[in-house]
C-alpha cells in the first residue's frame, strides 16, 4: 500500500456511503494521530484500537451520522505520495471559509489548520474535511 492516509480516508468514505456504523482500517502512529483530529473536531464518534480478523493490529472507527445523513460531507487528500504539500503558516488555507478543517502534519505533531494558526506553525497538508 502506497497511501496509508488516503486508504483510510476513502474507507471512511465508502462507509459512510453504506451508512456503515463503524469501519476497520489497519493501525499505525500516523492514521491515529489523523483520528484524533477528526474526534476532536466532531467529524466521527471515536476510534478504538482492536486486533483485526488476520492478527495484526487494527482500529476499529465509528462513525457519526445526523438526521440519516453522515457528517463528513466532503474528505479530500492534499499531499499524496507523488506530490507533497508543505506550507508555511500563512499560507495553510480555510476549508469552505472556516467550516471545514484542514490536517497538518506539523513539527508539533498532527493538528487542525486553526491550531497550526495559533501555534504559528506550518507544515504538511494532509487532507481537507467538511
Amino acid at each position: 500500500m502506497n497511501d496509508p492516509i488516503g486508504d483510510m480516508l476513502t474507507r471512511i468514505r465508502n462507509s459512510q456511503m453504506r451508512g456503515k456504523s463503524t469501519v476497520m482500517a489497519p493501525a499505525s502512529k500516523m492514521r491515529v494521530r489523523v483520528l484524533d483530529v477528526l474526534a476532536e473536531e466532531g467529524y466521527i464518534r471515536g476510534y478504538e484500537a482492536v486486533t483485526g480478523d488476520d492478527g495484526h493490529p487494527a482500529i476499529e472507527i465509528s462513525l457519526k451520522y445526523f438526521d440519516g445523513a453522515p457528517v463528513i460531507r466532503e474528505m479530500k487528500r492534499v499531499s499524496k505520495p507523488g506530490r507533497r504539500v508543505y506550507l508555511g503558516v500563512d499560507d495553510i488555507p480555510s476549508v469552505r471559509q472556516g467550516l471545514g478543517v484542514s490536517i497538518v502534519s506539523t513539527s508539533k505533531g498532527v493538528m487542525s489548520d486553526a491550531s497550526a494558526r495559533s501555534q504559528n506553525v506550518g507544515g504538511e497538508v494532509l487532507c481537507t474535511v467538511f
